[in-house]
């Protein structure tokens, strides 16, 4: 089934997405440990990402899934670059934060676990 993305309001995902974003503040403020705040953190921004799109977009879901796994991937690699500090935002905590500054493969693998999880909630 070759389904097409179309445009659309879907409110689920709308609060998904808050409810992920305000889980992802709570880690970055309270989480310490490298397994959640790295590896948890980045399955669920995955997610997020996903459900951020899925807010807008109706459809084909496994392009979906795979088009925020390519963001992230993108992202990811950029930061083996220092994308931060080419952009010149070193010094603004919030894209810094956002756009991290450190390269990890096990980061890669946290996005493609995320987007697995994406495909089987749909």
């Amino acid at each position: 089934m070759n389904q097409k993305i179309r445009l659309n309001f879907n409110g689920i995902f709308l609060v998904a997405f808050i409810g992920l974003f305000l889980i992802e503040v709570a880690i970055a403020k309270y989480f310490f440990d490298a397994l959640v705040r790295a590896f948890v953190g980045d399955v669920l921004v995955v997610i997020m990402i996903y459900c951020f799109c899925r807010i807008f977009l109706n459809g084909n879901t496994k392009k979906i899934a795979l088009g925020v796994f390519l963001f992230a991937c993108t992202i990811e690699i950029l930061q083996a670059f220092n994308f931060v500090k080419l952009l010149g935002v070193e010094n603004n905590t919030i894209l810094s934060i956002a756009l991290g500054s450190t390269f990890d493969w096990k980061d890669i693998l946290a996005y493609l676990i995320g987007c697995i999880i994406c495909l089987v909630i749909k």
